[in-house]
């Protein structure tokens, strides 16, 4: 290769890719998701992402202001959990220093949820500000998919040792 072609591929890469280095985005969980209402965004996740019937896991939320996502100082925030339409469980108004609240809790019923989150004591709102998620937590169809998954993977590694294995090894005896 030239060195002014060289040149040239270098050059092209560094100037179209130095629009992408500004957004860098982390996973995205499965079971995630985030909502906007009155200035203020609150995301909420579960680890493990499926989480199992009857075992700890964690609620994972933070809560931003405004469209520049800046941590809030504190906030107080309780919940509702409903299953089927029927409410299952309540996690009473709890006062929080940072913009994290981890917290365990244990899922009793496979499926959908939906959770309805609520912030309290938020400047300029006198009433609660109110957010809904719909959480999973694992089905057998999930145990399933990452068997599938994981199958697959296996399976696509075995044809390709079985491909290039001999070619390697042909090399190496030469």
């Amino acid at each position: 290769m030239t060195k002014k072609r060289s040149v040239l591929i270098l050059s092209f890469l560094i100037l179209f890719s130095t629009p992408g280095l500004n957004d860098v985005f982390a996973h995205s969980m499965f079971n995630s998701a985030e909502q906007f209402n009155a200035g203020y965004r609150v995301q909420v996740a579960t680890a493990p992402e499926f989480p199992q019937i009857d075992e700890p896991s964690q609620f994972l939320i933070k809560v931003t202001e405004g469209f520049d996502y800046e941590d809030v100082d504190r906030f107080t925030m309780g919940m509702k959990i409903f299953y089927n339409g029927k409410q299952v469980d309540t996690i009473p108004p709890t006062a929080i220093e940072g913009s994290h609240w981890d917290f365990d809790y244990v899922w009793r019923n496979s499926g959908n949820h939906i959770v309805e989150v609520f912030l309290y004591d938020m400047p300029n709102n006198s009433e609660p500000l109110s957010f809904k998620f719909n959480m999973g937590t694992q089905s057998p169809f999930g145990q399933i998919f990452i068997i599938a998954i994981t199958i697959g993977a296996l399976s696509m590694t075995g044809v390709f040792l079985y491909i290039y294995m001999p070619k390697i090894f042909k090399k190496s005896r030469l």
